[in-house]
């Protein structure tokens, strides 16, 4: 029994060991590591390019379904920051009863600024 302990811990010592010995490049490091994340903007208008302000922006966390809210301003952009990059979000605007096309930022687009501007057919 005790030299069975002792094999394993020998092996565990062995591989920690190994693990220090590899370029900094394929060791992954916490310390020090400051948390990911990345911010959605845009801005909502209509087929002819007016702004369109007091749009409600939604942003769906296709991992959680938890659903954020946006209500646009005077200048008609939206803007939701610290999102998580690992995670695809569905969004889409609503002005009026009518309602954008979603679209979709996929976990794929590693923009750390990403943009993704709402058209609503007003007629």
């Amino acid at each position: 029994m005790k030299k069975t302990c002792f094999a394993i811990l020998g092996l565990f010592m062995s591989v920690i060991l190994a693990a220090q010995q590899l370029p900094s490049g394929l060791r992954t490091e916490t310390k020090d590591k400051e948390a990911v994340t990345r911010t959605l903007t845009g801005r909502v208008s209509n087929h002819t390019g007016t702004l369109l302000p007091q749009s409600v922006v939604y942003l769906t966390n296709t991992r959680t379904m938890g659903v954020k809210t946006y209500i646009v301003k005077d200048d008609g952009a939206y803007r939701f920051p610290a999102l998580s990059p690992n995670v695809d979000y569905q969004i889409y605007a609503i002005y009026q009863d009518k309602r954008s096309d979603t679209k979709t930022l996929s976990s794929f687009d590693g923009r750390p600024q990403a943009v993704i501007n709402l058209k609503i057919e007003t007629k």
